[in-house]
């Protein structure tokens, strides 16, 4: 989980952030850590890049991956084991 905070931190440049600033549980979008839909697109590269995760941005099931910090582990933990 460390480790996909700081993919969080560093691919959106986030200063102020630490990871223990970001809650597992705590909305991505909107109220929780604040992303906006340009967040999410660069978020999606990085996971591709760094765990090789393609994503389709229409697919309603992404949007539910991008929930929380949880939910994004748990993509990155299901991918891998493929």
């Amino acid at each position: 989980m460390l480790e996909l905070k700081h993919l969080i931190i560093d691919t959106l440049e986030l200063e102020d952030v630490t990871p223990a600033d970001i809650d597992p549980e705590a909305a991505l979008f909107g109220e929780g850590l604040g992303l906006d839909s340009i967040d999410a697109l660069e978020l999606g590269l990085a996971l591709q890049k760094q765990y090789g995760i393609k994503l389709d941005a229409e697919a309603e099931t992404t949007r539910q991956h991008f929930v929380s910090l949880n939910a994004l582990q748990s993509l990155v933990e299901a991918r891998r084991a493929k």
